[in-house]
């Protein structure tokens, strides 16, 4: 007898409905499975028969052939046990009215006595099902928050093989999970555990910080040890505007494909933030291995990449970052498959000025040999550093300050402004798509919008000749001009405002740790 059921396979963040054809007949007695198996799906058998058997079901004698259509894609992993182990039984008509199981998509990876493990890409699946008119989703108990974020589908949580037996034979009912997304979405999205009001002073960093937020620029911050570099980064999400539910629902989709999701997750409703050390491979930083997952700039994806110690990281790794850094997607090839990951984050690293980090220190002295300053620097490429728009020097805060009972400005205030600068900016773009921010401006649009004064082009000759400023930075403190403007609500760049850009450049200053 042949009977189908349905799983799903996920290719990059989308998913495929995969049928899973289970035929029994007496003209043989071994088991198969076709359809490009990887050894994970081949093994499923043996805890498909183990699992059948611990639950007083027969597993069949006779030649057994589970077909996984479209047979020309390659199917991984565990989540087909629950799907091969259904349409097994319904083949040996263990399940009356073997039709109903064509009405619901089943994913769950099986245990030798029948218990059903979480999966991976739940809600790519949910979100393929209800596209495809399924009745219902059938997901572990672990992954059905997350698939039931997905409206008008039923999405039903199972512990065991038997509650997935008794529901398709009609022996026992099981509730849909019922999640309230919006209402969840809605007050996870402030609760932070950290607030820019913890930072004893750096008055001058956090405004950095905040422009940084307001225009989408990607931003180093160079200082001693101990400066407040990582803490300072680390509080950037609490001042980010708030994730969109569309941004949310990407964002949950990579966590969800690459495994990273709490059991019982939804909703990621705060804007990530990925930390990776600086050992972190090629592969591992923009994702790819043999069966290509999300790396840490598609993981940060509507957040944040934070690289502590920039010039410790390989020079290889840093440089792989450079295309998705201007695509803010990452292309993943193999010779049977080419996958998109998103990957539009923002860029905050951090180093110190000199091997011995006291390079610049207001007190203690630099024990660096001379020249070893700029080779330190020479670690990032002028290609890496090109893309980042703000240099920001961080110094240590000094004891009268740390020793203050001074209430400093919270996060929810930094961020109102931040939310009013990006207002402005999404009304100034909304008819150039994949442009939200004034990091995203392109050649063209910078003679458009970065209009400046006489007044305010002499200000910025006299700082180019006399600070020896690149060329290259021309065009990003025009970016960031136009940001501090948007924070000061005006529609023009003022000189004030390329004032305070152009001292957010300190690495493009010839000789600078000469």
């Amino acid at each position: 007898m042949l009977v189908k059921t349905f799983g799903s396979a996920v290719y990059g963040v989308e998913a495929i409905t995969i049928t899973v054809e289970v035929s029994v007949n007496n003209q043989g007695q071994n088991y198969y499975i076709v359809g490009l198996p990887d050894n994970a799906v081949k093994e499923s058998l043996q805890r498909v028969e183990s699992a059948i058997k611990s639950n007083h079901y027969f597993m069949p004698r006779t030649k057994l052939v589970v077909n996984l259509a479209p047979a020309d894609i390659k199917k991984t992993g565990t989540a087909f046990d629950l799907p091969i182990a259904i349409g097994t039984l319904g083949a040996t008509e263990q399940i009356e009215n073997p039709e109903r199981l064509s009405e619901y998509v089943i994913m769950g990876e099986l245990s030798l006595d029948g218990e059903i493990r979480p999966i991976k890409g739940a809600l790519p699946i949910a979100i393929q099902a209800r596209k495809e008119g399924f009745k219902g989703l059938i997901v572990p108990k672990q992954n059905a928050r997350e698939a039931a974020m997905v409206n008008n589908l039923n999405v039903y949580a199972v512990e065991h093989i038997r509650e997935v037996i008794e529901f398709f034979k009609d022996e026992k009912s099981i509730e849909p999970t019922i999640v309230n997304t919006r209402e969840e979405f809605a007050n996870a999205q402030s609760d932070f555990e950290i607030d820019f009001c913890d930072v004893k002073g750096q008055e001058n960093i956090k405004r950095a910080l905040e422009i940084a937020a307001a225009g989408g620029h990607n931003a180093i911050l160079i200082g001693p040890p101990g400066a407040g570099k990582t803490m300072l980064a680390k509080r950037l999400p609490t001042i980010l505007p708030p994730l969109s539910l569309q941004e949310a629902l990407e964002t949950t989709k990579i966590h969800s494909v690459a495994g990273k999701l709490p059991e019982n997750a939804t909703l990621i409703c705060k804007r990530p933030f990925r930390s990776p050390h600086h050992t972190i491979s090629d592969v591992a930083l923009v994702g790819g291995g043999s069966i290509p997952q999300p790396g840490e700039i598609s993981l940060a994806h509507n957040g944040v990449l934070f690289l502590d110690e920039l010039p410790e990281f390989k020079r290889q790794v840093l440089e792989v970052m450079r295309q998705p850094m201007e695509e803010r997607k990452v292309t993943i090839s193999r010779a049977r498959v080419a996958l998109d990951f998103p990957a539009s984050f923002m860029l905050i690293a951090s180093m110190n000025p000199c091997p011995c980090g006291y390079f610049n220190h207001p007190e203690k002295e630099c024990t660096c040999p001379p020249g070893a300053v700029q080779k330190y620097l020479n670690k990032i490429s002028g290609p890496l550093l090109d893309r980042i728009d703000l240099h920001v020097e961080v110094t240590p805060v000094p004891f009268n300050e740390l020793s203050s009972a001074q209430q400093y400005e919270k996060s929810i205030h930094i961020r109102e402004r931040v939310v009013k600068a990006r207002e402005i900016q999404a009304e100034r773009y909304k008819d150039n798509e994949g442009v939200y921010a004034n990091a995203q401006m392109s050649s063209k649009q910078l003679k458009e919008i970065c209009v400046i004064t006489t007044a305010g082009q002499n200000l910025l000759k006299v700082a180019m000749e006399k600070l020896n400023l690149s060329a290259r930075a021309y065009d990003r403190i025009l970016k960031v001009s136009r940001t501090i403007a948007d924070l000061s609500a005006s529609a023009d760049i003022k000189p004030e405002h390329l004032a305070e850009a152009i001292q957010y450049r300190s690495l493009d200053r010839e000789g600078w740790g000469a």
